[in-house]
């Protein structure tokens, strides 16, 4: 996919090239949430939007949503504001969706079931090429659209797809073992929802996603609210 150029004006060199930028982690994850939003808004056929509207769908101020925007070149019309289609097209375009990115899943519990189930992963352009799991009574099965697979057939299948991206659903005393075993065959980036915190090589993208955290998070905020 080919960017798109910003939205209502062109660069300030006038050459309708991106603008680039380094982008805080933060920033990253507003972006992925006015991605989601935008994609919400064209599914309901709306067609345009604003930043006051935008910031209201994902809880931040309008100078915020305006502030990414034009860190990525994309910058509203006043009173007309944003094409939505193109602003999302702009966005996952930052963010790599653009890119087909393949993926293996690790762990085929309660949680790995729903995340083989969940629909929203080709949309952003991830296609999940195979899940892995030592249980044999859920080998062969497929879950959404993707085979579970043994173990056993991790190596020969990695270099055979080379998936770019992992995501780990395995207790927390295996997470460390296939985290290094999957890194040494290929993997460039790991989601992990294994509650420990993965330390791998500094060449490889890891997001530790611990789920028991974010709701101690949670009902910090509304003890302290």
């Amino acid at each position: 996919m080919i960017p798109p150029t910003p939205l209502g004006m062109p660069d300030e060199d006038g050459s309708g090239e991106i603008a680039r930028t380094d982008l805080s982690t933060p920033a990253v994850g507003r972006l992925s949430l006015y991605y989601r939003e935008l994609h919400r808004l064209l599914d309901s056929g709306q067609t345009s939007t604003n930043s006051r509207d935008l910031a209201a769908m994902v809880n931040v101020s309008a100078a915020v949503v305006r502030r990414d925007l034009s860190s990525i070149g994309s910058v509203g019309r006043r009173g007309v504001g944003y094409d939505v289609e193109s602003l999302a097209n702009h966005i996952g375009a930052v963010l790599g969706s653009g890119v087909h990115w393949k993926a293996v899943m690790i762990g085929v519990g309660y949680l790995g079931n729903a995340l083989l189930r969940y629909r929203g992963f080709e949309r952003l352009g991830f296609s999940l090429a195979a899940a892995f799991d030592t249980d044999p009574a859920k080998i062969h099965q497929v879950v959404g659209s993707t085979k579970i697979l043994p173990m056993d057939q991790l190596e020969t299948v990695l270099r055979e797809v080379k998936p770019e991206l992992a995501i780990l659903t395995v207790p927390s005393e295996q997470a460390k073992e296939v985290a290094d075993k999957i890194v040494g065959l290929g993997i460039q980036g790991i989601l992990n929802f294994a509650p420990t915190t993965l330390r791998v090589s500094s060449a490889v993208a890891v997001i530790n996603v611990d789920l028991a955290s974010e709701l101690q998070q949670l009902a910090f905020r509304i003890q302290n609210g």
